[in-house]
């Protein structure tokens, strides 16, 4: 089992990062590619090491606490990788947790991949799991903090329409300002197709982030 990679990222891709480890590049799937991508540093990458019949995986995280979580989505049913990646590049893991805790399907399904079902799935196999990871998870999936806390409301704009909000609203749940979104926004404005999906919005917002 493959605990962590430390190394220096030379490529970044929508989905993924590759990591040279003494000369290895190692790819590591991860939710947020561009938040490794500020600095030439050595990092270090939390995974799980996901092994199939036909493929192996390498699922990466910036901190223990999105390792924790992403571990604990999979034992989900009918959540696999790709789904709890998806869930954890939409929402940061003391915010999914106080969701399932505090039974929150709204913000549940706003991540995406998941729908009411799954949603529902998700409080009753995590919710009395929670209180025993709550320790590297942190304070707020014991409850401790406000909804208003956990889940602020985004700036309320007109532009953009629903695509664009909802993929505003999960980028605010990585942890970026309402100014900066702005910004990115403005550069993708004129280029948003009628059939863009939220998901393919995220992407290209979190490129035009790492622009700056």
């Amino acid at each position: 089992m493959i605990d962590y990679v430390k190394g220096r990222v030379v490529h970044w891709d929508t989905e993924y990062v590759v990591v040279d480890v003494r000369d290895i590049g190692y790819r590591v799937f991860t939710p947020n590619p561009y938040g490794f991508a500020k600095s030439d540093d050595v990092v270090t990458i939390y995974t799980h090491h996901h092994v199939r019949e036909d493929a192996t995986y390498l699922f990466g995280f910036a901190t223990r606490e999105e390792q924790s979580m992403f571990r604990k989505l999979l034992e989900v049913s009918g959540i696999g990788p790709r789904v709890a990646l998806g869930i954890l590049a939409g929402g940061r893991p003391e915010t999914v947790a106080a969701a399932i805790k505090q039974e929150n399907i709204g913000f549940l399904t706003k991540l995406p991949g998941i729908g009411k079902k799954t949603a529902q799935r998700m409080i009753l196999d995590l919710k009395d799991k929670i209180d025993a990871v709550q320790a590297s998870i942190g304070a707020a999936a014991a409850g401790l903090a406000t909804m208003d806390d956990l889940f602020p409301e985004p700036e309320p704009s007109a532009e953009g329409g629903k695509v664009w909000q909802e993929a505003r609203e999960a980028l605010m749940a990585l942890g970026y300002t309402s100014a900066e979104l702005d910004r990115a926004w403005h550069a993708l404005q004129n280029t948003v197709k009628p059939d863009e999906t939220v998901d393919s919005l995220m992407k290209r917002a979190l490129q035009q982030l790492f622009k700056g």
